[in-house]
């Protein structure tokens, strides 16, 4: 199981017992995961950052993967981190084979640090850590949209699309 399948279970079981959720949102990732109530942890990665936080991250990035994105999508994200420099990590992302990690400077230089520092208000958290969440978060993101080794023609599409994708991939 990977980490965004184990942080959105944890979390997503969590504000089911608590009667809380994360909306709409968060009944369909929850009803991706198949209900899922003791996800395994993850085997590092995450930099020791908090899993809630961590889920709170995946429908920002994954708004930002919208085609209407003010990122430019997919394809606007991947180009921005290759002209930061990070090009090849990005590419595995997309890629079939192993994801390459990239660090939080790296995050921070590809998408800029006013992007991250919105990231970081928006949650309440501290732009370090914003920037070590999106680290951690988007390749495995990114690896699941693009399941066959490359990115759909047209994009992504809408945020209401990558949701779909996604759960149509974790119910396999």
């Amino acid at each position: 199981m990977g980490l965004l399948d184990s942080v959105l279970g944890s979390v997503l079981a969590g504000q089911n017992q608590q009667g809380g959720g994360l909306g709409g949102l968060g009944e369909v990732l929850g009803g991706m995961l198949g209900g899922q109530q003791q996800p395994q942890q993850p085997q590092g990665g995450t930099g020791g950052l908090n899993m809630g936080l961590v889920a709170a991250l995946a429908p920002i990035l994954m708004s930002m993967l919208a085609n209407n994105s003010s990122q430019g999508g997919l394809g606007g994200l991947l180009d921005k981190f290759t002209h930061a420099g990070a090009g090849d990590a990005a590419g595995s992302w997309v890629g079939s084979g192993a994801n390459q990690p990239v660090s939080p400077d790296q995050v921070t230089q590809a998408l800029g640090p006013d992007v991250i520092s919105q990231i970081a208000a928006q949650l309440g958290i501290g732009h370090q850590q914003a920037a070590g969440g999106v680290a951690a978060v988007l390749p495995e993101l990114i690896d699941k949209l693009t399941p066959h080794g490359q990115a759909p023609q047209g994009g992504l599409g809408s945020t209401d699309d990558i949701v779909g994708m996604l759960g149509r991939m974790l119910q396999r």
